[in-house]
């Protein structure tokens, strides 16, 4: 069953907004993850509509934490859950929140869309997602919207910056060091999945990676491919 689909059901008087494709997305992504006691954070709380989908589907110790810069939105704090109330671009906020409720095996921004406000809150929280966590910014598509800071390919967008971190995933690789530095993003990004509106960003601890070549059930591994340069194709 998708509980996410579920849930939107069986919904009270708290509304909840959410684009359709998500409750999909969601339950490919989490299946696995339901019932699991961990450190959840998301941006953004509106109506109210998710404090209780997101309480319900993780385990019973888990911590359930929610921003949102509305001061209205503390009196839907539900039990087993706390709203705070801040900025997701104040940077102490973050830092106070990161500090009291993390490091985080999630965090979801569903807040103000805004580049400003997605660039910051993932600069800052980025550093308090554990190992293995993910991070999930919903509504990318306002990267495309000039009134949101964003555009056609304009820089400062979010999924421009994105697209960033794939290319910073692959510089372990560099045969152009002078145009493409090693990035440290390389150590700690294990995917980056681009959705329709939105971008699920995977936290992993990397070692540099090896090749391996097995014949007769011998196993050999080698950091070449790291090392070559000037690289032609052996086909």
């Amino acid at each position: 069953m998708n509980y996410f689909r579920n849930y939107i059901s069986q919904t009270d008087d708290r509304m909840i907004m959410k684009m359709d494709h998500y409750l999909d997305i969601y339950d490919k992504l989490l299946r696995d993850w339901q019932g699991r006691d961990v450190s959840f954070l998301e941006i953004g709380v509106y109506k109210g509509g998710s404090i209780r989908m997101w309480r319900d589907f993780w385990g019973p110790k888990s911590t359930v934490t929610f921003l949102d810069i509305d001061p209205a939105c503390a009196a839907l704090q539900l039990d087993g859950t706390k709203v705070e109330i801040g900025d997701q671009t104040d940077t102490a906020f973050l830092k106070r929140i990161a500090e009291t409720y993390g490091p985080f095996d999630m965090i979801v921004d569903d807040g103000g869309h805004k580049m400003d406000h997605q660039n910051v809150s993932f600069r800052e929280l980025w550093p308090h997602l554990k190992d293995r966590g993910l991070y999930i910014v919903e509504d990318t598509h306002t990267s495309y919207w000039p009134g949101f800071g964003g555009g056609y390919k304009a820089p400062q967008s979010f999924i421009e910056k994105c697209k960033n971190l794939v290319v910073h995933m692959h510089s372990w690789y560099t045969d152009q060091d002078d145009i493409f530095p090693f990035h440290a993003a390389a150590r700690q990004v294990h995917s980056v999945q681009f959705y329709d509106s939105l971008v699920v960003i995977e936290k992993e601890h990397k070692q540099p990676p090896v090749s391996i070549a097995s014949q007769n059930g011998t196993v050999t591994k080698s950091d070449k491919i790291l090392k070559v340069r000037s690289r032609t194709s052996i086909f």
